[in-house]
């Protein structure tokens, strides 16, 4: 592991990295990333970001870089319109643990979800994808409407 501590250690046992608080808030406050996909390291010790997309990223290039067959948590920053016009953003937490992973896995990335978002204040709303269809871009979207006051 890292010394002097910079993951978090959590309930389940992983920490989170600092780059997945500090690229959290870039995002939150400066709309620097489109997105962040994030996944427990290899060694199961820290959760860590993996990929980022640039402001001008679509939502496509986010759901293409979810694995098959492992878990992943995912920040996304989604732009819509309210029904009344006006234009909103949110940021969306999704936890991706599809029917395929391995059982250890998604025990993990459901064990860390909490503790992780306890990290990353100011989330909007939260997706769970057990498969593509749960995380389509009409379900988010429906997501985001219903928790706009």
């Amino acid at each position: 592991g890292v010394k002097g501590g910079s993951a978090r250690k959590m309930a389940s046992g992983v920490g989170v990295s600092d780059d997945c608080v500090t690229k959290f808030n870039e995002m939150k406050l400066g709309h620097t990333y489109k997105y962040l996909v994030m996944k427990i390291s290899d060694n199961n010790e820290e959760i860590e970001v993996e990929h980022e997309g640039g402001a001008d990223a679509k939502y496509e290039d986010f759901t293409a870089l979810l694995p098959d067959d492992d878990g992943r948590y995912a920040i996304y920053d989604f732009e819509f319109e309210t029904d009344d016009g006006g234009k909103r953003n949110k940021l969306v937490f999704v936890l991706w643990a599809p029917d395929s992973a391995k059982i250890k896995s998604k025990m993990l990335y459901t064990s860390s979800k909490a503790d992780l978002k306890k990290m990353l204040v100011g989330i909007g709303a939260e997706i769970q994808g057990t498969d593509r269809s749960e995380v389509a871009y009409e379900e988010i979207l429906d997501k985001c409407k219903q928790n706009t006051r």
